[in-house]
């Protein structure tokens, strides 16, 4: 009960009330067409109503709650030219957490990974590459070269990598995804989506936090040769700790970036701008909008006791109903005011009650706000009363009416 007192008057009762160090490095990819002229800024979807946005494609969601604060084609299958990498290091960190690669294992460079092309770690032909080494190549470097290493090491060639690629697609639910190579490198099948690498993303974060760290450093040398790390928002804005870049003259610049302030991760994909300046400026003001506009509310914990239901002919009078996870909402700043919340259930609850078991639904609502319904659950274990006892508690409920 006092939790609910508290809702009334708290989240209830508001309702009341990246360049590179060394000119050799420089990324490149075979010409497609000639690159776009900067195309006027068009609008992305936002509940707040429409943001312009010279992006072709564009997503920010909450990183928590995956609520989606702006989107523009985020379902558009496009080249996600080396941002497609975050994929080869999924299976990379798996491999590593299932023990089926070490850290100090060390990988030969063949002829197929020396003369790899575009960014490059500048891996030595005949030499063996540490993993350790090769995941810094990749995230730090752009490594297309330590990509095609890895995959080699992990499934004896870069195709049969591929296809290893799109199994773990598959299993992550990137719905409009298709791998045709481990480093992102132009084929007009090898498609993904904004939505894709923003599932990606979290996953990567979630699954993999001991590794995750890598995506926020800022250099690496190897070969001799010191390459600063590609992400523009990395010393430039506050929490950004990841995660990937990419280019090509078909798909344009792109970033899947992220950053944490507080408890709040924004994960924000964009693609298709024009240059290396535009992607920085147009990913730091993106995300800044998606930070100063949106707020998440936290309505209960896990363990908290949302409302005291009365249980009839239990061994207790009542149970307490929880909801069995944390509630967090992300919403525009100025809609928690509209935010309502309503318990509905049958009272009262007959005996036995089992922990753990649906006894009744939560229903949040409220101007803006996104109608949501979720189940709440009995807290604790209420046995019903013996034949005995249970006598005077029918008399005088029959008596009451």
């Amino acid at each position: 009960m006092p939790l609910r007192r508290r809702l009334l008057g708290g989240a209830i009762g508001i309702a009341a009330g990246g360049m590179l160090s060394h000119p050799v490095a420089a990324q490149r990819r075979p010409a497609q067409r000639s690159a776009p002229a900067a195309p006027p800024a068009t609008p992305a979807t936002t509940p707040l109503g429409p943001v312009d946005t010279q992006a072709r494609q564009a997503l920010i969601i909450d990183a928590d709650t995956s609520a989606v604060l702006l989107e523009k084609n985020a379902d558009e299958r496009m080249p996600p030219s080396s941002m497609s990498k975050l994929m080869t290091m999924y299976v990379v960190f798996d491999m590593l957490k299932q023990g089926r690669l070490r850290m100090d294992q060390e990988l030969p460079v063949s002829e197929a990974a020396w003369r790899m092309g575009g960014s490059k770690m500048f891996v030595e032909l005949g030499s063996s590459i540490s993993v350790e080494n090769l995941v810094h190549g990749v995230i730090v470097q752009s490594g297309n070269d330590a990509c095609v290493v890895l995959a080699e090491g992990i499934s004896g060639s870069e195709r049969q990598f591929a296809e290893l690629l799109n199994e773990y697609g598959t299993r992550l639910g990137l719905k409009n995804s298709t791998f045709r190579n481990a480093t992102g490198w132009p084929d007009p099948e090898h498609r993904m989506t904004c939505r894709d690498l923003a599932t990606l993303a979290q996953r990567l974060i979630n699954d993999f936090p001991q590794y995750y760290t890598i995506y926020s450093q800022r250099s690496f040398s190897w070969h001799g040769i010191s390459q600063e790390n590609r992400n523009p928002l990395l010393g430039r804005v506050s929490g950004a700790d990841g995660l990937k870049t990419g280019h090509t003259e078909d798909a344009g610049y792109g970033l899947t970036g992220t950053a944490k302030r507080g408890e709040r991760r924004l994960i924000l994909v964009v693609n298709g701008l024009t240059s290396m300046r535009a992607r920085g400026e147009e990913s730091e003001r993106l995300l800044e909008w998606g930070f100063r506009e949106f707020e998440n509310v936290t309505l209960f914990r896990t363990a908290d006791t949302i409302e005291s239901a009365p249980v009839y002919l239990g061994e207790q009078a009542a149970v307490p109903l929880v909801g069995g996870r944390d509630l967090v909402l992300t919403l525009p700043r100025q809609w928690r005011r509209s935010l309502a919340v309503k318990l509905r259930y049958a009272a009262p609850i007959p005996a036995p009650v089992a922990k753990g078991q649906e006894v009744g639904q939560l229903e949040v609502s409220g101007e803006g706000v996104p109608a949501m319904t979720l189940p709440l659950f009995a807290g604790a274990d209420v046995p019903r009363l013996g034949l005995v006892q249970r006598i005077p508690a029918v008399i005088s409920r029959l008596v009451s009416g």
